[in-house]
């Protein structure tokens, strides 16, 4: 999962898989300002992707598109905003998105892992917001609009910290006991892959797929993760090899040829469960789980337009 794992499995990959030329397909990439999400970027673009870069900070957001376009010479990057935290904010981004724009691939890769129990302004957990119910609302919120398109796929990037987690519902925002920011994070990691594997059931013409990166060099394991990052620091791997599974999710042909729904790490499809782990969960948990996003969700979705 390290720098030397990445290498390794290099060896193995086909050099062409990512020899795509893209343009004409539009790709949705959250958090792309920083990190995995802005070497994404920055890939898709240089394959002539139209790129939609889904950031917090205008700023920042285009300080990483002015990057992006010097460095892959494609004008096709665009800015929009949006805090993935925000329910409410979430809906009506891929409402206005919506009527405005196609997308072919939406790469869900913003995350937060927020060591001290913080709420936002709308009483939610904030990991548990931006991590899972951000994401369950920006996909479903988009699924009618990329089952529009050709070939539509949704990447998730989940982490390997998943693996030590069985899905919990009875405190899904870590309202009781002591709070553990890194135990909530791989929670809300847990409830990713299982949303994937729940969409790819339900939405047949989508190819959905969700993955661990490794553990990368970006600023959000800096900042969330300060100890582990002077310790392993120069193991980690680059932007580029935590990205790289991303990308070819995203534009390979290679990657459709895998059943949908799958976890992935180093362009391999892997195990969601650790041996003796005991951390599957039945069928039934795992409709609650999507039950109780969509009622959660729901609550605050304002009355749009196009009625996404």
């Amino acid at each position: 999962m390290l720098r030397s794992g990445y290498e390794a499995a290099a060896k193995h990959f086909v050099a062409s898989d990512l020899d795509v030329d893209v343009s004409g397909r539009s790709f949705i990439i959250t958090g792309a300002n920083s990190g995995i999400g802005k070497a994404t970027a920055l890939e898709i673009a240089k394959r002539g992707g139209t790129v939609h870069l889904v950031c917090r900070n205008k700023d920042r957001a285009d300080e990483a598109r002015t990057h992006i376009v010097e460095q892959s010479k494609n004008e096709n990057v665009h800015v929009h905003i949006a805090d993935m935290s925000n329910p409410r904010g979430l809906w009506e981004f891929a409402d206005s998105f919506s009527q405005n724009h196609s997308v072919h691939v939406l790469i869900n890769n913003a995350g937060c892992m927020v060591n001290q129990r913080e709420v936002t302004e709308d009483g939610l957990e904030k990991n548990f917001a931006t991590n899972t119910l951000g994401t369950f609302i920006l996909t479903t919120a988009l699924i009618p609009v990329l089952k529009k398109s050709q070939d539509p796929r949704v990447i998730t990037v989940s982490s390997g910290g998943m693996l030590v987690q069985k899905l919990s519902l009875d405190d899904l925002q870590f309202e009781k006991g002591t709070f553990d920011g890194t135990m909530a994070y791989a929670q809300n990691k847990r409830q990713q892959v299982i949303m994937t594997e729940v969409w790819a059931r339900q939405h047949k013409e989508i190819h959905f797929s969700s993955m661990h990166p490794g553990w990368a060099d970006t600023p959000a394991v800096q900042s969330s993760m300060p100890d582990f990052h002077a310790r392993m620091k120069h193991k980690l791997r680059t932007e580029a090899q935590g990205a790289d599974t991303v990308v070819w999710l995203s534009i390979s042909d290679a990657a459709l040829k895998h059943p949908s729904g799958l976890f992935f790490q180093d362009r391999t499809p892997v195990a969601t469960h650790l041996p003796l782990a005991f951390t599957r969960s039945c069928s039934s948990e795992e409709d609650e789980l999507m039950t109780t996003l969509e009622k959660l969700s729901t609550g605050f979705k304002p009355h749009l337009t196009s009625g996404v």
